[in-house]
């Protein structure tokens, strides 16, 4: 077990030289508690803060020295599951059912099983499924700490098989649990599992300063992705999900994305490295993300009215999740098209729907992502032929979760993500 002290030997993440004779219990340490480097009871896990562990009547007390959204004393002598651990983290969730109902909570923080890692989050962007979950128009259960689309650095690990992740900077897919024996999950779609269970939904999610998630659920990150833009790692496997697993788009193809927002910006950016010919269209109040995106070489322009794109699209990615959106993409794609549904309404809207059969449509989209759709946003990131570092607007600490909320509703900026252990 590597999370508490067992036998003599205080073990954090698979990485230790201890005393063996140093006690269970007693009044101090009397040998060296090596990690990372320090020693002399003051040790250092890579990737997490600094700490010390101290015996208080038996009980090794471990001790943060820097604030990283832990409080500052945990008792790490129990076995997981005992409930005197006293392990918590402070995040934001969802408290109860019901619209709004957002706040910042206590959560008890799971200790690693094997095969799982606690990961100290470095970062988790604020997606428009927070909003709905706000809102009361995406499926969660409450109490839950929110936030899904997040990086950081793994600091331990549930079994030594795991030791090599300590330290490395991921990003993390986002289900934390699926059946994996129905159909879609045995056919490489864990998306479509009727079970599934999300982090930031149904279990705690990256709103919080540290996280407890299966080790197949990280990737790490190429070293030229930003510490913050990390974050965005996991709306790109939404989007290759929706454009590559399978391709719908060629080399040649002319493709309009209707929606300059992050993920209209990262649907281009797949698009343009698959070949296509790209124009990004956006209303007069989205001109400021539409300068993001000319400043990435991408072709973009100011819709006004009804106005044309200025090519007759072979497909359209709509990324708005507006009715006007989707109405505007079924009437320019051309005849015998392809429709690619990215952005998420969240309620129900009105479409002329009769443009699919008149045009012999083809429509698709991706629900969430899965393992090859990472597999390819991370060989897009490695290649740098996707950019996530201007897309985030603003790293803002955890205090100020209601000012960036309404920022995101708003449409300010492009991607503004959490910082949990800034408490501002």
């Amino acid at each position: 077990m590597f999370w508490p002290v067992v036998a003599g030997e205080f073990v954090l993440g698979g990485l230790v030289e201890a005393d063996p004779h140093v006690p269970v219990g007693g009044s101090s340490v009397t040998g060296d508690a090596v990690f990372g480097g320090e020693a002399n009871g003051r040790v250092r896990s890579r990737g997490v803060p600094p700490f010390a562990l101290t015996v208080d009547q038996g009980v090794y007390i471990f001790s943060v020295l820097q604030e990283s959204g832990f409080h500052r004393s945990v008792d790490l002598s129990h076995p997981s599951g005992d409930e005197s651990s006293r392990t918590v983290t402070t995040g934001l969730g969802k408290l109860t059912a019901g619209p709004g109902n957002l706040g910042l909570r206590d959560q008890e923080l799971a200790q690693p099983q094997p095969g799982q890692v606690l990961v100290e989050v470095i970062a988790t962007g604020v997606c428009g499924t927070d909003l709905h979950i706000a809102d009361d128009e995406f499926p969660y259960e409450a109490p839950v700490t929110m936030g899904h689309e997040v990086t950081g650095r793994v600091g331990f690990v549930g079994s030594s098989e795991d030791e090599s992740w300590v330290g490395k900077r991921v990003a993390l897919e986002t289900y934390f649990s699926t059946c994996g024996v129905c159909p879609h999950c045995r056919s490489g779609s864990p998306s479509l599992c009727s079970l599934r269970r999300s982090i930031g939904s149904r279990e705690d999610g990256g709103f919080a300063g540290w996280i407890t998630v299966p080790v197949n659920n990280l990737w790490e990150l190429p070293d030229h992705v930003g510490e913050h833009a990390g974050a965005v790692t996991e709306p790109l496997a939404c989007v290759t999900h929706c454009l590559l697993d399978p391709p719908v788009l060629n080399a040649g193809d002319n493709v309009l994305v209707i929606g300059p927002g992050t993920m209209g910006l990262l649907t281009a950016q797949v698009a343009r490295a698959a070949g296509g010919n790209v124009i990004v269209v956006g209303l007069e109040s989205d001109r400021h993300r539409l300068e993001i995106a000319e400043k990435m070489g991408l072709t973009a322009r100011v819709l006004n009215g009804d106005a044309s794109p200025g090519f007759i699209p072979d497909v359209v990615c709509e990324c708005s999740g507006s009715g006007a959106g989707m109405a505007y993409a079924l009437e320019q794609v051309r005849k015998g098209g392809r429709y690619i549904q990215v952005g998420i309404s969240g309620k129900p809207v009105t479409i002329p729907f009769d443009h699919v059969l008149y045009k012999e449509l083809t429509v698709t989209s991706g629900n969430a992502s899965t393992p090859t759709s990472w597999r390819r946003a991370i060989k897009l990131l490695a290649d740098k032929r996707v950019d996530l570092n201007p897309l985030v607007t603003e790293a803002a600490p955890i205090a100020d979760w209601e000012r960036v909320f309404a920022a995101v509703r708003a449409g300010e900026g492009m991607k503004y993500v959490i910082v949990p252990g800034e408490m501002g």
